[in-house]
């Protein structure tokens, strides 16, 4: 030991890094915050309803023991396989809620022990919302504890996961590996006792190394419950468990699953319309399907290989690209979009970059360019700054004959555009569906042929 290092004191965690009350965080955070509202800007509120906050500490834990960990495993099953028992992958893969999934699994549950029929199993689809399908894997155990002692049943359930296909796409299929693999992690940390991951686009032999990975290289079968005492997850176990609870109650006082299935098919309805709009909003982000496509990519003839019945996020914007791709097929040519751009620099790549995603999600080709001369081009729109575009607009829209469009929400200049002859605009608030749509009328794109 050097002769400067004898004598150092130890280091000692506590002393030097003494604990920090909760009322000094929120000092320090409501002082960064500058006079913004707390609760719009770190609160994030879930489909669900529930309020996520930007952190947890150990006076955020629901009252009650963590498990200790053991060795624990579960079950590599190939896609298509499931255990026996309540089925509730039907709620997720439709549209369903976390809260909607858990509370309906419950009465699936309780309809079947009250005809004193066993529960060996139930099963959950687990989509990418990383850490409530974790959440929610851990409050189906204690929701169904707490139905299984109603009915005087002491045996444990089994818990089955299946990688869901709700939120999978015919295009970008390795982002879609990406996405099972998460959702693998969800359920293995989630405590499932058995896995299917589903092959969606990506070969199978991927989906079954995916829990190889898991299992020999990331050792996540040697402990149960490693989600145990993590203050974020416990706490959103317990408020998934409150909110399930309180809507399995009302489905019970409703006469059970089967006298409420109106009511549950309407429900997630409801929810299942929620996220189609945020998906066409772009409020909720899917990579390759409503942001960062790859433009280049053309999967017509895969247009099958994801069920054709089933409801899909990416469905409605997969539609729009696969009639692009069908209309260029039948044209010889992909319909051009060009991003002619002037002007302030932010604002005119920032402008750019948004169209080129915007438009790319629709199979368009995209050219960018600062002259419009010569272009081939089928519909032209202006990436500039506010106060540049009427000018802009003035001299484009006089001298070409295919429609011109606006990229932005310039309020103050609207009128004075459409006067110019501006035919549209697309901003941060436009449905991303209906736009699309939109143009692909006006510029004669033919439906998707039919095989």
């Amino acid at each position: 030991m050097p002769e400067e290092a004898k004598g150092t004191d130890a280091l000692n965690l506590l002393k030097d890094f003494p604990a920090v009350p909760a009322e000094t965080w929120e000092q320090t955070i409501a002082a960064d915050l500058k006079g913004a509202d707390y609760e719009k800007k770190l609160v994030w509120k879930t489909d669900e309803g529930i309020a996520v906050r930007p952190y947890y500490r150990k006076e955020n834990l629901p009252e009650k023991p963590f498990r200790h960990c053991v060795t624990k495993s579960w079950e590599i099953l190939e896609s298509g396989q499931a255990p026996a028992g309540v089925d509730a992958t039907v709620y997720h893969e439709a549209g369903a809620t976390a809260v909607q999934e858990l509370a309906y699994a419950m009465a699936a549950a309780s309809e079947l022990l009250a005809a004193a029929k066993p529960v060996p199993a139930i099963t959950f689809a687990v989509g990418s919302n990383y850490f409530f399908e974790i959440a929610k894997l851990r409050a189906a155990r204690l929701l169904y504890t707490a139905v299984a002692q109603a009915y005087g049943v002491s045996k444990e359930v089994k818990i089955g996961a299946v990688t869901a296909l709700a939120n999978k796409s015919i295009y970008d299929p390795y982002t879609n590996l990406l996405r099972s693999t998460t959702e693998a992690l969800s359920a293995v940390l989630g405590g499932a006792d058995s896995l299917a991951v589903q092959p969606a686009g990506y070969p199978a032999r991927l989906a079954r190394n995916v829990q190889l990975v898991l299992k020999e290289e990331s050792h996540l079968d040697k402990v149960a419950d490693p989600a145990g005492g993590s203050y974020d997850l416990e706490a959103l176990t317990d408020s998934l468990a409150a909110a399930a609870w309180t809507l399995f109650q009302r489905v019970e006082a409703a006469g059970g699953l089967t006298q409420a299935q109106a009511a549950v098919d309407a429900a997630i309805a409801a929810s299942r319309a929620s996220k189609d709009k945020a998906i066409a909003s772009r409020r909720r982000a899917m990579v390759g399907v409503n942001n960062y496509p790859d433009i280049h990519e053309k999967e017509l003839d895969e247009a099958g290989s994801l069920p054709a019945s089933a409801w899909r996020l990416a469905k409605p914007i997969e539609e729009i690209r696969l009639r692009t791709e069908s209309h260029a097929r039948q044209a010889g040519r992909t319909p051009k979009v060009l991003l002619l751009k002037r002007g302030d620099l932010k604002m005119k790549m920032a402008r750019a970059q948004f169209c080129q995603n915007f438009f790319g999600c629709a199979g368009f080709a995209i050219e960018e360019n600062e002259s419009y001369a010569g272009t081939d081009a089928a519909l032209i729109v202006l990436c500039s700054s506010d106060p540049e575009y009427v000018d802009f607009a003035k001299e484009v829209c006089a001298a070409v004959k295919v429609p011109v469009v606006v990229a932005g929400n310039p309020k103050e200049q609207m009128e004075e555009l459409k006067a110019a002859g501006v035919a549209g605009f697309v901003h941060v608030l436009s449905n991303m569906v209906d736009t699309l749509t939109e143009w692909q009328n006006k510029l004669g794109i033919a439906a998707k042929e039919a095989k």
